[in-house]
C-alpha cells in the first residue's frame, strides 16, 4: 500500500487521470488499462488511477471493485471541499492497480471561481464554453483536490507525479500547479480537440496544416474554450506528450508547443488467448459471426467464407467508415469469393433486432427484410453508415457474394445479438481494415494484429508511422500494409485497399499462416514492456522541472 517508507530518489506516488479510468468509452481506456500492468511491475502500488464515479447502484461499473482495506488510513481521515466525495478499491484489469472514483456533483456551484482564477493565472477562456466543458472541469478540478488530499495525507513527499490525460483533465493540473507546485505534472494529448474538429467539420487538414492557426480554427468552428484549456495545460505541463509524431506536428501547429516526448501506445496480450484456446476461440468467434449473418441475411456462408471488419469510434470521415464501403464496393467486382464485411462501429443504437434474435433462437436462415444491420436505430435515415451501404446497393441481390453487416452497438456481451466482446469476436476475422483520415495512434489495428489478424491502415495514423519507421508495411513481413493517404487520393486509397484486400482473399491458407504470425510478431514489438521507456523519460523530464522550480 502507498503507506509506508517513502524512497529518496525513486518514484514516490504516481496519479494519473482520466474521463475513462473504470469508464470504458474509447481507446484512451485501452491505453490506460493495458499500461496499468507495466506501471504497478515497476511501481507496485505507488500509482493510483483518478476516475469519474458515474456509476449508481443500479449501473455499477462493471471494471471497478471497491475494497475498503485500499488506502485506509487516508479515507479515515478524509475531509474534501465542494462535498467531493470518493469511493476506494482497484480497477478490475491486469495489475489490479488502486482506483479512486470521484463524485464530483459538488463542484459545479463553484466552476465560475475556478474559471475565474484560471482566467487570471493562465488565460483559459471558459466564457464561449458549452456541452460537456463543465462536466469535464468539474471532474478534472475534483481529482486534483483528491491529489492533493492524498498527497498531504502521505506527509508530502518528494518524487511524486500527476499525469492527466486529454482537455477534460487539464483544469485539473493547472488547479493542482496552482495549489500544489511540488507535484510534477505530465499532461498528453491524444488528438487535439482542434485537429478532431477542423477534420470533423469536412476541412482538409494536412495540405494546409502549416497555414492553420490553432486559436484562429478554435474561433471559427466555436471550440474557443476547449482549445484555450489545452493550449494551457500543454504549456503550463512540466512534460507535454502524445501518441505519434503526426499528432505532434498538428500540437507543434495548432497549439503552439512541440511535445517534450512522443509516447506511443503499447498494448497487452492478456486479451489474447493462450495458445491452448487459440484455435478454438477463432473458429467460436467464426461461427458466431457467420451465424448471425446467415440469419440476417438467408445466404449460405459456408466455414471458409472470407471476414473482414472495421470498427472504432463512429466518426465516418475521420475513421474512414466511407473508405471502407468504398473500397469493399470495389473488391465487389474482382472476386466471386464469399465475403463478409463488418462496420462494428457503436451509433445511436436501440437494441438488437427482435426479428433477427428470433431468427437466431430457432437457428433460422430464411432471411430477414433490410438485411444490413442487426440493431434498431434511433436515427436511421440520418445515419451515414446505413445511408451509405443502400446507397451502394448492398443487401439487394440474394446471390451476391458480397455480404455488408452494420454492427451499430457496443460489443461488450450483452448487446442483444453477438452477446460476446469485441475481442472475443474480432479474433475470428481473417483481415480488418482502418483508413483513419484522423487517427493520432490507432489502437484497433494494433488489437488485430495481437490476434493474429492482418490489418490495413494509412499513412495518415499513428500507428501506420510507426510501421512505416520500424518495419515493412508487407502482409508477409509485418502483417500490416499501410496505404499513402493525402487530403487529395481518396479514390486512389480506395482502390489501393481493394486490391490489398484481393490478395489476402486469394491466398493459400499456407500463405496466410505465416501472415497471421507476421501480425503477431509486430505486436509483441508494441508491448508495453518496450513502450513505457517514453514514459519513463516524461516522468523524470517532469520530476527534474519541478524540483528546479522548487529551489
Amino acid at each position: 500500500m502507498i503507506e509506508g517508507k517513502k524512497e529518496e530518489g525513486g518514484l514516490n506516488l504516481l496519479f494519473e487521470t482520466s474521463w475513462e479510468v473504470c469508464n470504458k468509452i474509447g481507446g484512451i481506456y485501452t491505453v490506460l488499462s493495458t499500461k496499468a500492468k507495466t506501471l504497478q511491475k515497476l511501481n507496485k502500488d505507488k500509482v493510483v488511477f483518478v476516475g469519474p464515479d458515474v456509476w449508481t447502484d443500479k449501473n455499477p461499473s462493471p471494471f471497478f471493485v471497491e475494497n475498503q482495506s485500499v488506502l485506509k488510513s487516508w479515507r479515515k481521515s478524509l475531509q474534501l471541499p465542494f462535498d467531493i466525495k470518493v469511493r476506494v478499491g482497484r480497477w478490475d484489469i491486469p495489475g489490479k492497480p488502486i482506483a479512486v472514483l470521484v463524485d464530483f456533483n459538488g463542484v459545479y456551484q463553484h466552476l465560475d471561481e475556478v474559471y475565474g482564477e484560471m482566467w487570471n493565472r493562465y488565460g483559459v477562456d471558459s466564457l464561449h464554453a458549452y456541452g460537456d466543458y463543465g462536466e469535464g472541469c468539474a471532474f478534472a478540478v475534483a481529482s486534483a483536490i483528491v491529489m492533493q488530499s492524498i498527497y498531504d495525507h502521505e506527509g508530502r513527499p518528494a518524487n511524486v507525479i500527476a499525469h492527466f490525460n486529454e482537455w477534460t483533465t487539464g483544469m485539473g493540473l493547472l488547479y493542482l500547479k496552482w495549489q500544489v507546485p511540488a507535484i510534477a505534472t505530465v499532461f498528453t494529448t491524444h488528438a487535439t480537440s482542434i485537429g478532431r474538429s477542423i477534420c470533423g467539420n469536412g476541412k482538409p487538414l494536412y495540405d494546409y496544416l502549416k497555414g492553420y492557426n490553432g486559436d484562429q480554427m478554435a474561433g471559427e468552428l466555436n471550440m474557443e474554450s476547449k482549445h484555450s484549456l489545452e493550449k494551457a495545460a500543454a504549456h503550463a505541463a512540466d512534460c507535454f506528450t502524445t501518441v505519434s509524431d503526426i499528432t505532434a506536428v498538428e500540437c507543434e501547429q495548432l497549439l503552439d508547443i512541440k511535445p517534450a516526448v512522443v509516447t506511443p501506445n503499447g498494448f497487452e496480450k492478456n486479451f489474447v488467448p493462450a495458445k491452448t484456446r487459440f484455435d478454438g476461440a477463432r473458429q467460436e468467434a467464426r461461427e458466431k459471426l457467420l451465424s448471425v449473418a446467415r440469419a440476417l441475411t438467408g445466404k449460405q456462408l459456408d466455414s471458409d467464407t472470407f471476414i473482414v471488419a472495421t470498427s472504432g469510434r463512429c466518426e465516418y470521415r475521420n475513421k474512414g467508415i466511407d473508405v471502407f464501403l468504398d473500397s469493399i464496393n470495389a473488391l465487389r467486382s474482382r472476386t466471386q469469393s464469399r465475403i463478409l464485411a463488418l462496420v462494428m462501429v457503436p451509433a445511436w443504437v436501440d437494441k438488437g433486432r427482435y426479428d433477427l434474435q428470433e431468427a437466431i433462437a430457432r437457428n433460422s436462415q430464411s432471411g430477414l427484410p433490410d438485411a444490413v444491420i442487426t440493431h434498431t436505430l434511433h436515427n436511421y435515415n440520418q445515419d451515414p453508415i446505413i445511408n451509405r451501404i443502400h446507397q451502394l446497393g448492398f443487401g439487394i441481390d440474394a446471390n451476391d457474394s458480397m455480404t455488408v453487416i452494420y454492427v451499430p452497438c457496443y460489443l461488450n456481451g450483452t448487446d442483444g445479438i453477438y452477446n460476446a466482446s469485441y475481442y472475443d469476436l474480432i479474433i475470428g476475422a481473417d483481415a480488418t481494415v482502418f483508413p483513419s483520415y484522423y487517427e493520432p495512434w490507432g489502437y484497433t489495428p494494433l488489437e488485430s494484429v495481437a490476434f493474429g489478424v492482418p490489418t490495413i491502415t494509412t499513412s495518415l495514423s499513428g500507428f501506420g508511422q510507426w510501421i512505416l519507421a520500424s518495419s515493412k508495411p508487407e502482409f508477409d513481413v509485418s502483417g500490416v500494409n499501410v496505404i499513402p493517404r493525402n487530403d487529395s487520393n481518396y479514390g486512389e486509397v480506395v482502390d489501393a485497399i481493394a486490391q490489398s484486400l484481393f490478395s489476402l482473399v486469394s491466398s493459400s491458407s499456407d500463405e496466410r499462416a505465416a501472415i497471421s504470425k507476421a501480425a503477431m510478431n509486430t505486436a509483441s514489438k508494441a508491448a508495453w514492456s518496450h513502450f513505457i521507456e517514453w514514459y519513463n523519460q516524461a516522468f523524470d523530464i517532469a520530476l527534474s522541472k519541478a524540483k528546479q522550480r522548487q529551489k
